[in-house]
């Protein structure tokens, strides 16, 4: 339940834009590239022609880029020593996209995928080093993602260069405090940026521990405050929000367009993008019979918000059950099967795409805003099964389209003009 605390005849209008200005223009929407053949162990042998017949794939089915990821111990199996065959596969990579009309981000520190962990044999055993804290580690990989900027920057169809893939899944293995983090990032991020060229994106991102983890040293205002763009990755199966509340209910339908709202409280700059990067329909949170209503409902509910970067799905491909090991989720993620057919998601997923295209939405600014208060220890009041995600959610229901907004914030009325916010209410436990 919720309690208004202030309100307005009318909703200021933002400084510099009008309530009817037109839909972001570059809205985007891709997917996460998973090889089909050998998943990403096919870094291994790379094949450019397998390689291009799953990008051909991607392409029709009307997406527009993906994100990328090679092996951190492949790329640089010493701490010296950066592999330049390596660097060269994932260059070939990026062309093979250009050719099939994609867009290409590339992750550059893995790092974490799928529920593995990939760590370079000097940061393990008796050479362990702390991938976060330890200058030498930090400057290695501030190396690598040099490197990869100076090989990829003059390629047209490259986004830009994200630091990794949800770095803060390595935090259990190397402990780190909230300030070596936002070190880490800093020094990684200033590396990427010395090889990109103007336009191009330096980003990182996180799983959901940043935005609902209580007392997690990847914060929240590290996610929405450095990089180029705020990139989140609404999984369904964080916090039990599929099975708390139904595969097909109203707030998993509404967990990506939630997650945006969420992160843009946070950023300092109120035009700040925010990235739907990673989102998906994971097996059995979302029954397959149900996936296809639910990525119609994401995209759309996510398009709503002002701001958006886009959408990326995850992920191209299904993991092939000739591969052990994987939790069971990770088999059924793909929009293509193992053998390469399109699956009833991927036609949904195309034809919403298609017709975001054919007649955009126009997000207006959310007039209403929910005063989230929160430290860093209980920051899961704000994740599903928290106090302030339920009263989100109701409000949402009732068919407000509220903003998220710090308490601090609350009475910042420049910064509620430049949000379009006219009126906050206050949670009611």
């Amino acid at each position: 339940m919720v309690v208004d605390t202030f309100s307005e005849d009318k909703p200021p209008t933002p400084p510099g834009r009008r309530p009817e200005e037109d839909p972001i223009p570059t809205l985007r929407f891709g997917v996460n590239y998973t090889p089909r053949r050998g998943w990403f162990h096919a870094w291994h042998d790379f094949d450019p022609q397998h390689a291009r017949e799953d990008l051909a794939q991607i392409a029709g089915l009307g997406l527009d880029h993906i994100r990328v990821f090679h092996l951190w111990p492949l790329l640089q199996p010493n701490r010296t020593l950066i592999r330049t065959a390596a660097v060269d596969q994932l260059a070939r990579l990026v062309d093979l996209a250009a050719e099939a009309g994609l867009d290409v981000m590339v992750d550059g520190v893995q790092g974490h995928l799928s529920s593995f962990d990939f760590y370079p044999e000097w940061t393990r055993s008796w050479h362990h080093r702390n991938v976060f804290t330890d200058p030498e580690a930090v400057e290695a990989q501030a190396e690598l993602l040099r490197t990869l900027a100076g090989a990829l920057a003059d390629r047209p169809n490259l986004i830009g260069l994200q630091l990794g893939n949800e770095l803060n899944n390595l935090v259990e293995h190397n402990p780190v405090t909230t300030a070596e983090v936002d070190h880490y990032l800093d020094t990684l991020l200033a590396a990427a940026r010395e090889g990109l060229r103007p336009g191009q994106l330096a980003t990182h991102s996180a799983y959901d521990a940043a935005w609902y983890g209580d007392d997690h040293p990847f914060t929240p205002e590290a996610s929405a405050r450095k990089g180029d763009v705020t990139t989140v990755h609404p999984w369904v199966f964080s916090a039990d929000c599929a099975r708390r509340y139904g595969p097909a209910s109203f707030e998993v339908q509404h967990l990506a367009e939630y997650a945006t709202e969420l992160a843009k409280a946070y950023a300092t700059d109120p035009s700040r993008p925010v990235w739907v990067q990673e989102t998906g329909a994971p097996e059995p949170h979302i029954p397959a019979a149900d996936a296809p209503a639910f990525a119609r409902a994401t995209v759309l509910n996510a398009a709503a918000c002002q701001g958006l970067w886009g959408v990326t799905w995850w992920c191209s491909h299904d993991v092939d059950r000739s591969l052990a090991d994987y939790p069971e989720l990770e088999y059924t993620l793909g929009l293509f099967d193992s053998v390469g057919h399109p699956k009833p998601i991927a036609t949904a997923l195309a034809d919403t795409i298609a017709e975001l295209r054919a007649k955009p939405i126009s997000p207006q600014p959310r007039t209403t805003a929910l005063v989230l208060d929160c430290t860093p220890s209980t920051r899961s009041v704000s994740g599903p099964g928290g106090t302030y995600f339920d009263a989100w959610m109701h409000l949402r229901k009732q068919g407000e389209r509220p903003a998220v907004l710090l308490a601090e914030r609350a009475g910042d009325k420049g910064y509620l003009a430049a949000r379009g916010i006219a009126r906050t209410v206050q949670p009611r436990g």
